[in-house]
């Protein structure tokens, strides 16, 4: 953890360890792994990406979130398989799901939900600090797992990264500041998530992303996470060459998630 990590992150990270161990007592790494190496077959999350990236399309990742730190609950009526199928519908091409129990609502369960739902790929959003958690993310269906650059020392990162490289987990690395970026850039790992959200003020600023955009290596994709409320922002990342988008809350907001989510990407 650094000296200037946010006293929102510091907090959940304190728990994460402690929630982690708690697990552990409850269920091996053996049997843990087990249970991945028996789950269902890889969707291909960064490929999925990628490929709608070429045919010239925003690839959207939308997001399974019932509340935030922040904001509270976002979504009382929250069916994470409805959810999923009108993510699906609306045009979609991957899904984050996120499973923290205590600071977002969430559970393992809802990944699962959507999971059997839907054939999207999906990414477990949690704060994944300890490689059990990513043989976790394989067993309960997930492609992919977010890896935070500000809550995790290089070392971290690089064991996540190579647990996720051996049992088959692609990773989105999210990073907030140019510091951030440049130990990201570190790791080898096609997609780099730019979080348009200061931690320490939770306000967003796509200017985060686009002030980045010049610092990000040439292989990597950037996904813009945060802050996407309407057309025009969508527009703006895209005459940058901003093409996927991670978006949650302006979807969470609305009565039909998918149909917000043609209404932001698809209305032209």
């Amino acid at each position: 953890m650094q000296d200037d990590t946010p006293d929102i992150l510091k907090s959940i990270l304190t728990y994460k360890s402690e929630y982690v161990e708690h697990v552990k007592r409850k269920t091996s790494l053996d049997d843990l792994k087990a249970r991945a190496d028996d789950s269902a077959g890889r969707r291909g999350f960064t490929s999925r990406l990628l490929g709608t990236i070429e045919t010239g399309k925003p690839a959207v990742i939308a997001e399974i979130k019932k509340a935030s730190p922040s904001k509270g609950v976002i979504r009382e009526n929250f069916n994470p398989a409805d959810i999923a199928k009108s993510y699906a519908d609306g045009g979609a091409c991957c899904l984050s799901v996120l499973t923290d129990i205590q600071f977002f609502q969430g559970t393992d369960d809802y990944l699962k939900q959507a999971h059997a739902a839907c054939d999207l790929p999906i990414i477990r959003k949690d704060f994944m600090i300890d490689p059990y958690q990513v043989y976790e993310a394989k067993a309960m269906g997930a492609d992919a797992i977010l890896i935070i650059v500000s809550a995790l020392s290089d070392m971290q990162m690089q064991d996540l990264v190579g647990v996720s490289n051996e049992i088959g987990l692609d990773v989105l690395v999210e990073v907030h500041d140019r510091v951030e970026l440049s130990r990201g850039l570190m790791l080898r790992t096609p997609l780099i998530g730019i979080n348009n959200r200061n931690l320490h003020t939770f306000e967003t600023d796509l200017d985060t992303t686009l002030g980045l955009l010049p610092d990000v290596f040439h292989d990597r994709t950037v996904v813009t996470e945060s802050g996407i409320h309407t057309p025009d922002d969508v527009k703006l990342m895209r005459k940058n060459n901003v093409n996927s988008f991670l978006v949650g809350e302006a979807f969470m907001k609305a009565k039909d998630p998918g149909e917000e989510l043609k209404r932001l990407f698809f209305s032209d």
